[in-house]
This record gives C-alpha cells, sequence and structure tokens, in this order.
C-alpha cells in the first residue's frame, strides 16, 4: 500500500509537539514535526493556558507537515491533557482564557460538593472519586463566584475539543476526555444529569460527546491557507492523552494491566465495565472511558513528578544537571536508606522537591538524604514500592492476579525505575512504546478513518513497529522487606 501519514498533535502540561506517523500499514514509524513549549501563565486572578498560543503553534506545526508530507496526509489527531476546559457564547467565541487544573480556586469545593451530593454517589453515577483538579470542582467554583462566562455560555469544551473546534468549525465533546470531569456516567457514557443538577450547573452547556474515532470534519479554509493544504480530516481521537497511551500499548483481554508512566503515573485494567465498589472508592480509584468501549479503571499516582522537580530546583540552584546523570546518580546511591509517599499532597504543588524529600524522612523519624543521588533513589524506590501497593489493590478488587505489567509512555526510558518496578512487584514489565500516547492517538485515527479494522490491529501493528524491553524481577526478599519497611513508614 501505499505510504499515508496521520498527524498527531500531543500536548503534555510542560510542552507539545507535532508528530508525523508514517505507514504502509505493516509498521509505523513516528517523525518530530515541531515542538514547542506550554508553560503556564501567572495572573492576577489566576493560573492560566496560554491556549492561543498553543494553537499558533499547532498551526506551524501543520504547515512544516504540508510542506514535508504534502498529499500523503490523511488526518488530523489531538489528545492533550485531562479536565480543563473552555466556555464559549452562542456565537463559538470563547469567554476567557482556561483555568490551569492546578489554578487554587478548586479551594473548599470539595466540601462544598459533597455537601450538595455525598461522594459515594457521586463515585456510584460517574465512577470517578473527588480529586482536587476535577471538572466537577472547576466548575462549582465559576458558579459560586457567579462567574461572566458561566452565565453567558451556551457551550463546553475540552482543551482537545475546542482546538479541534477553531481547526474545523464543528463543536463536539469527545467520550475519553469527558470521562475525566465527573460529571458523566460511564454506564451510558453520557452526561450525569443528576450530578450535573446537584452541583446547579446549567445543563445547555453540556453538549453532543461522540466516541473516539469520530470524523469531525474537514479543516476550515482559513485553516487550509494558513497550512497550504486543504480538506484534510480532523478525527476526534482518544482525546485524553492517558486513554491514548493505553490504546498505544499492546494489552490483550488476557493480558490488560497497564501503566502510562510521565509526569503522572498511571495504573490500572482495561475492562468492560466499571468497578464503583465502596472499597474501589476507598482506595483512590477512577472509571474513565477508553477507546472501543473499554472502561480504564486505574489509580493516579505521583510519577515522574518527583524526579523533574528535583531537577527544576537544582537548575534554579545553578547547577546544570540531566535526566541522565540524575539516573546515574540513583543508582549508585544506596538502596532503600528512607523511604516516603509519594502521593502526600505535600509532594503535589511545585517548589523545592528535594527540601521536601528531606524534611518528610526528618518528621517522619528516617534517615535525612544528604546528597543527590540518596534523594533520587528514595523516590525512585518509594515510587516503586507506591506501585505494588496499587498493584495488589488492583489484583484484591478484580479477584485476579496479572502475570505482568505493559508500560508506556516517556518514564519507560529510567530504567532503574522499570527495573525497580520488576522488583517490587515481583512480575515482569513489558517496556514499550515511549510514545504510547502518539501511538494510540494515531491508531485511533487510522480505526476511525477506515483503514483500520479495530484496535487489536492497531495494537498488533505497534507491536510490529518498536522495540520493546523485558524487566524480569531480582532480589525479591530484599524488596519484599523494603516493602513492609515502607508500609509501615507511610502507614499503611
Amino acid at each position: 500500500m501505499t505510504e499515508k501519514v496521520f498527524i498527531a498533535v500531543d500536548l503534555g502540561a510542560g510542552s507539545g509537539r507535532v508528530l508525523a506517523a508514517r505507514t504502509d500499514f505493516s509498521t509505523v514509524t513516528l517523525e518530530d514535526v515541531h515542538r514547542f513549549d506550554n508553560p503556564g501563565t501567572e495572573l492576577p486572578d489566576g493560573s492560566y493556558w496560554n491556549l492561543i498560543g498553543l494553537y499558533r503553534e499547532i498551526l506551524e506545526g501543520l504547515r512544516l507537515a504540508v510542506q514535508r508530507y504534502g498529499e500523503k496526509i490523511v488526518s488530523i489527531g489531538i489528545d492533550t491533557w485531562a479536565v480543563d476546559f473552555g466556555l464559549l457564547d452562542h456565537r463559538g467565541s470563547l469567554l476567557g482564557m482556561p483555568h490551569q487544573y492546578r489554578d487554587s480556586r478548586f479551594e473548599g469545593m470539595a466540601d462544598l460538593m459533597h455537601a450538595l451530593m455525598p461522594e459515594a454517589e457521586i463515585f456510584e453515577k460517574t465512577g470517578l472519586k473527588t480529586n482536587f483538579y476535577n471538572t466537577s470542582l472547576q466548575l462549582l467554583a465559576e458558579a459560586q463566584r457567579k462567574s461572566p462566562g458561566l452565565l453567558h455560555a451556551e457551550n463546553l469544551l475540552f482543551i482537545p475539543d475546542l482546538l479541534a473546534f477553531w481547526l474545523t468549525g464543528e463543536p463536539a465533546i469527545e467520550r475519553t476526555i469527558a470521562s475525566t470531569s465527573q460529571l458523566l456516567d460511564p454506564h451510558t457514557g453520557d452526561w450525569s444529569d443528576e450530578v450535573i443538577q446537584a452541583l446547579g450547573l446549567p445543563r445547555k452547556i453540556f453538549g453532543k460527546i461522540v466516541p473516539p474515532g469520530t470524523v469531525l470534519g474537514p479543516i476550515r479554509k482559513e485553516v487550509a491557507d494558513a497550512i497550504g493544504m486543504d480538506g484534510i480530516p480532523v478525527i476526534a481521537t482518544a482525546s485524553h492523552d492517558t486513554a491514548a497511551a493505553v490504546a498505544g500499548i499492546p494489552i490483550s483481554d488476557s493480558d490488560n494491566l497497564w501503566l502510562s508512566s510521565g509526569t503522572w503515573s498511571i495504573m490500572g485494567i482495561e475492562t468492560s465495565t466499571p468497578v464503583t465498589t465502596a472499597e474501589a472508592l476507598s482506595h483512590g480509584f477512577c472509571n474513565e472511558l477508553g477507546v472501543q468501549d473499554s472502561v480504564r479503571f486505574l489509580k493516579n499516582i505521583a510519577g515522574l513528578w518527583l524526579l523533574q522537580e528535583c531537577r527544576r530546583q537544582w537548575v534554579l540552584d545553578g547547577e546544570t544537571i540531566s535526566f541522565a546523570e540524575m539516573a546515574e546518580l540513583a543508582r549508585a546511591a544506596k538502596p532503600f536508606s528512607a523511604f516516603i509517599d509519594p502521593d502526600d499532597p505535600v509532594f503535589a504543588t511545585p517548589g523545592n522537591m528535594p527540601e521536601k524529600i528531606r524534611v518528610w524522612c526528618e518528621q517522619s523519624g528516617q534517615s535525612v538524604p544528604a546528597d543527590k543521588g540518596t534523594i533520587l533513589r528514595i523516590a525512585t524506590d518509594s515510587l516503586a514500592l507506591k506501585y505494588r501497593v496499587v498493584y495488589e489493590r488492583i489484583c484484591a478488587l478484580t479477584g485476579r492476579s496479572y502475570p505482568r505489567l505493559n508500560a508506556g509512555g516517556g518514564g519507560i526510558q529510567n530504567e532503574l525505575l522499570c527495573q525497580a518496578t520488576a522488583d517490587a512487584l515481583g512480575i515482569e514489565v513489558i517496556a514499550g512504546p515511549v510514545e504510547a500516547t502518539s501511538c494510540g492517538n494515531v491508531v485511533t485515527q487510522m480505526v476511525g478513518g477506515g483503514y483500520l479494522k479495530d484496535f487489536t490491529a492497531g495494537r498488533d501493528l505497534v507491536r510490529r513497529s518498536f522495540d520493546f524491553k523485558v524487566f524480569k524481577p531480582q532480589d525479591t526478599d530484599d524488596w519484599d522487606a523494603a516493602y513492609a519497611n515502607f508500609r509501615q513508614t507511610i502507614g499503611l
């Protein structure tokens, strides 16, 4: 078959990129087209995304892709982080710039929401526990302060939906991104009117939900003029980046334990029905929707944020250090000298992560790390051991065991963490692909456009196209002992 090119726009909370997937459908190759930063902006009334700047960067990436690949381009798909949104008026005009999910306006909203509807009832109806960043809390905050944007809004679009709307003029809400809002019923795949009504939110802003793989329409004439090619369809891919990552990891029905490893670590299974038991809620699990009518039963874990924030602080202190150098320092350090709980709220916000780790160790009566390598090793070991906590709870909640963990995302480049994960869990870790999110983005486009029969074929294509590394558990007795100490230290 003649080579085709699918364009993936992948936006993260710190950077963005436009990638091209070249394929004859026997294998696929990903090529960078355009990379750019995505810094947040602090204004007097909160933290915002520079969405217009991101849109301009996307247009530049598409222009470069047209120059490079021309008529080979088949379609465009956009995936981003979850929960954040824009509000539009009846003309489709944006009513203010979208806030960042770490903006402080959510403070106090969880207690208010649970007074309006108990968390257990919300979990039963939406499959999501209350996290500080949920769309539900953001909208409740807007309602409480009588935000002009919410008062005049006719439509809500999540970030990938909004960018796709600007490209096509077609408003639609993709299902995987909507399922992160705590306002969608995972049983029906549609909005939970009961929760929306309980929170006093305007029902009219919650529009049509479409499944991943839906063809939204061709790019607008103005976009075509800007990038030098017309008629390119935009597909509502798996628009939530974690949904895309899971779609891009070669799992199967019988081998469905996965880890999306990046700034956040997210561990879960792909299943056909949500798990909304009281036990699942008590352990902080969520049910988000995936491709092919699947449910992603999952738990968020702190992830590489710990290491990224350490590096950011050291750079601010004037010390140049790469992630590769950090990995070597951690590898050379003594294991299990102390532990932290990676999910302690103190680690969730930016600011001097090395000092936060030292203080946590001191306050818990442990040895205080004195050098970078020890700090990094404590964070790495603790993260792997927290993975084990989540893994054991998944086994208990689903009533089955799993022979391996399928891991994808940029975090798998940290081989020390991959090996530590295999050691801590006592099962093998299959690491790959690094670009799981982009793989899932383009596979969803291929299925939606009729180029692949289904996602089984898409995952087979990924499996044929990329290298995978197997990490087998080692030193399990030492890790079992460390796990017992870790649980005691963090109070489990």
